[in-house]
């Protein structure tokens, strides 16, 4: 759509018309004391200079350059320009937040998928990628924690971006230890300003608490006074499990699920408590979500402009360079 951004700039072609309304006329022979000059045979003096075809048209090439001139700056300045606007349709959803451990824990082989061992991190990619696929119309966010928690990916419609940005998620990246309660303090942060009824966190992780700065009962607490109902889910399973050592040696090692520590945060919130077994254990939460309330989010406008200004522009220079070359055209118009 073409439009100007500052349109009130038209009222500058007005301009010249008013400085020369306004501009005092004084004409030198009406001046007081100005030398008259009286010959007697200005008969024969308009014969010797006769009159030049065209000498009256002699300024008009002037003044219409010089108009195209104003022109030009002036529709420069009225900014013309190509807007694409983008308004997003408003849509009744939830906001989730979804926090996944990467410590290095995660990296145990004790799923199989079609008949292979693979690691506690691909299940949950698996399943979060589903999950997330689901929620058309939800605002979808991804915390990732270790021994530090971060935001991954803000609240957003673009579901496929999220499973896009968990994909490419590595055991480790975030450190090796556990900061539930920090996942969830970040959480809050981020869900807090959301509409209510429909703040939720779902906590995917295989251990206990080792890390946090900030309890994770603590944590879930401040979640509850913001109604933030946390969805925790515990992964993987109890005692010696395979998971590859440093050498890429497969070695058993002992890991211990916090179940307790997941039940409380999940009761503090009103949420609940899973266990992922398998990839199917968390259609009771698809379930238990949809029968929350959904909220309206706020539709956004976005607009693409494209300035056109440098065309007017160049067609005023394009004038001025012809008006600076007039005299020229006109000395050798006349030599011929």
């Amino acid at each position: 759509m073409f439009s100007f951004a500052w349109p009130w700039m038209i009222g500058l072609l007005g301009l010249p018309f008013l400085i020369r309304a306004l501009w005092p006329r004084t004409r030198i022979e009406n001046a007081p004391g100005a030398p008259e000059i009286f010959f007697p045979h200005i008969a024969r003096l308009k014969a010797v200079f006769p009159k030049q075809p065209g000498e009256r048209k002699s300024g008009r090439p002037y003044l219409l350059v010089l108009g195209l001139l104003w022109l030009g700056l002036t529709g420069a300045l009225m900014r013309p320009q190509l807007v694409d606007q983008f308004t997003p349709l408003q849509d009744a959803g939830y906001d989730l937040m979804l926090a996944v451990d990467l410590s290095g824990s995660m990296a145990a082989l004790d799923y199989t998928r079609n008949g292979e061992q693979v690691s506690r991190l691909d299940i949950v990619k698996s399943v979060v990628s589903d999950f997330a696929g689901r929620r058309q119309g939800d605002r979808v966010g991804l915390i990732l924690f270790g021994s530090m928690a971060y935001l991954h990916v803000p609240l957003t419609l673009d579901t496929l971006s999220v499973r896009k940005m968990l994909d490419n998620t590595a055991v480790g990246e975030a450190g090796d230890t556990t900061a539930i309660g920090d996942a969830i303090g970040l959480a809050v942060l981020n869900l807090r300003d959301r509409p209510e009824k429909s703040r939720i966190l779902i906590l995917l992780t295989d251990g206990g608490d080792n890390a946090s700065t900030i309890p994770p009962l603590a944590a879930a607490k401040l979640a509850r006074q913001y109604g933030i109902r946390i969805y925790t889910i515990g992964v993987g399973t109890q005692g010696l499990v395979p998971i590859p050592d440093e050498n890429g040696q497969i070695v058993l090692t002992q890991f211990d699920l916090d179940e307790k520590l997941l039940r409380q945060i999940a009761t503090i919130t009103g949420g609940s408590y899973f266990r992922a077994a398998d990839t199917e254990a968390l259609q009771k939460i698809y379930a238990q979500i949809d029968r929350l309330e959904k909220t309206q989010a706020g539709a956004r406008s976005y607009m693409i402009s494209r300035p056109l200004y440098r065309y007017p522009l160049g067609g005023a220079l394009a004038a001025l360079l012809l008006l600076s070359l007039l005299p020229l055209f006109r000395q050798v118009r006349r030599g011929f």
